[in-house]
């Protein structure tokens, strides 16, 4: 079957019941509302979410520019993924047992424990990139992958690709305008390694993304349910394990759930 034919499936295909979407103007408003109140509250949850909001309005921005072989599913992306943070949020406010573990442990180390800025933010784009972005892609991409051809999958492909460059031409402004409000002593860092910290960065969440699809693929693949979760409970347990490698040693936080 051509790829061509599936494309307008993918594009419009029913929001999951996990994930509602939400119009453009409601998603980085309610980012700003978030930020303005963890700020003002001292929270530190506001560093993740003050660099996440400047990938989205630049990813968002990409799609105006026609950047994208498919704007459409990239917008629909974009919101979906955004869901599965507020899902996260919400449900760890909550105090509510299903919080993905990694979020939970994000969260708590974030809040209850004297991190490094760049803890701060990296225990964020870990288990947003490694753990939300697999279950948004699984969403997104669904039963019509199978029916695709070997083209018209490179094509989504190339769409998930262009974002590492999107996210790598934003790094410089995270630095200036997060990174270095929090931690004036980053400038310093930046100013003695050049561009080579944002390379450094930049390879990183591209070999993480990168990851993800792959991953994303496999899981795409798995036709028994049981290996599904079993697939879903390895995913879970990596990304865990390397939230627990940038901040070691967090007490009280959750382990990984049974699927």
């Amino acid at each position: 079957m051509s790829g061509w034919g599936t494309f307008s499936r993918l594009e419009v295909r029913p929001a999951s019941p996990l994930a509602v979407t939400a119009p453009v103007p409601l998603l980085t408003d309610r980012m700003d509302a978030h930020i303005a109140a963890w700020q003002q509250a001292g929270d530190p949850r506001h560093v993740f979410l003050q660099c996440y909001g400047l990938m989205t309005r630049n990813v968002l921005g990409a799609i105006e520019a026609g950047e994208f072989h498919h704007p459409a599913w990239v917008h629909t992306l974009l919101h979906r993924f955004a869901d599965y943070y507020f899902d996260a949020l919400s449900a760890y406010e909550r105090h509510d047992a299903h919080t993905p573990a990694v979020w939970h442990y994000t969260f708590h180390a974030t809040t209850q424990h004297r991190l490094h800025v760049l803890q701060q933010l990296f225990l964020g784009v870990n288990a947003h990139i490694n753990y939300d972005l697999v279950l948004t892609l699984l969403d997104m991409l669904g039963p019509a992958w199978r029916d695709l051809d070997d083209e018209a999958r490179r094509s989504f492909h190339a769409d998930h690709c262009h974002i590492n460059a999107v996210i790598e031409r934003t790094i410089d402004v995270v630095q200036d305008t997060v990174i270095e409000r929090v931690s004036p002593s980053m400038d310093l860092v930046d100013t003695l390694l050049g561009r080579t910290d944002e390379w450094l960065i930049g390879q990183l969440i591209r070999s993480w993304r990168g990851a993800v699809w792959t991953r994303s693929c496999t899981l795409l693949a798995a036709r028994e349910p049981a290996e599904h979760a079993r697939l879903l409970r390895a995913l879970e347990a990596d990304v865990l394990r390397t939230a627990r490698r940038i901040a070691p040693g967090i007490a009280g936080t959750a382990s990984v759930r049974s699927y």
